[in-house]
């Protein structure tokens, strides 16, 4: 009975300590990954500029992350202010403009970066007008996404500029009268016509960071 009671914490002990040990060498695969995502994404905007135009395929798999350039011209009488943008602990917007491609009907979303929210909701900010630019240079990525999807969030207001929460593509596209591209185009911080932009990495937990969680792993486990 004795031996059976030393038995007992020395099993949980060991246990314990393989649980540290994996949850170390998880984060440091994690670590891995990160990295060469980030490399990837790295060699995909040091890439050369790829000039697009109204024979681009509605699929982001192989230019995600790729700088870009297109011909044509904006529609400003429809844009979408993406609510609930957080840059620098202040609330704003995401000003998304419509590109419609030379030759088409079809346009992509341009995030022309991001505009503060008035004290008062109810006022919306001014947008300069009018866009003269036919060509746009820019990175290709998805939507913004948010943490918690609200029920109609993805309905835009009735009015120019209209208010939406999440992007949807076929909604926004419903909206317009003509057909989106299901990802947008972040503008060059050097192309003007554009508000503010500080284009961040998509990864929120850096491989850094996963060392860090490894090493506390590992410290605990020893």
């Amino acid at each position: 009975f004795l031996k059976k009671i030393k038995l007992l914490p020395l099993c949980l002990l060991l246990s314990l300590l393989v649980l540290l040990m994996s949850l170390g060498f998880w984060q440091l695969d994690r670590s891995k990954q990160k990295q060469a995502f980030l490399d990837q994404q790295q060699l995909l905007e040091n890439s050369p500029q790829l000039a697009v135009d109204a024979s681009l395929q509605d699929d982001i798999t192989d230019i995600k992350f790729r700088r870009i350039s297109l011909s044509g011209r904006y529609d400003v009488q429809h844009q979408f202010l993406l609510d609930n943008q957080h840059v620098n602990g202040k609330v704003g917007y995401f000003i998304m403009t419509p590109f419609l491609l030379s030759g088409s009907r079809k346009a992509i979303l341009v995030n022309r970066g991001w505009l503060p929210m008035n004290k008062d909701r109810r006022v919306l900010p001014k947008l300069s007008e009018p866009l003269v630019t036919s060509q746009v240079f820019g990175r290709v990525n998805s939507f913004p996404g948010v943490g918690i999807k609200l029920s109609g969030a993805d309905q835009p207001t009735e009015t120019w500029p209209a208010v939406v929460g999440l992007v949807d593509q076929e909604k926004l596209a419903k909206s317009l009268g003509y057909p989106l591209y299901s990802f947008q185009i972040e503008l060059d911080p050097e192309q003007a016509e554009g508000f503010l932009r500080e284009w961040r990495s998509p990864v929120r937990i850096t491989p850094e960071k996963h060392l860090a969680y490894a090493y506390q792993w590992f410290g605990l486990a020893f």
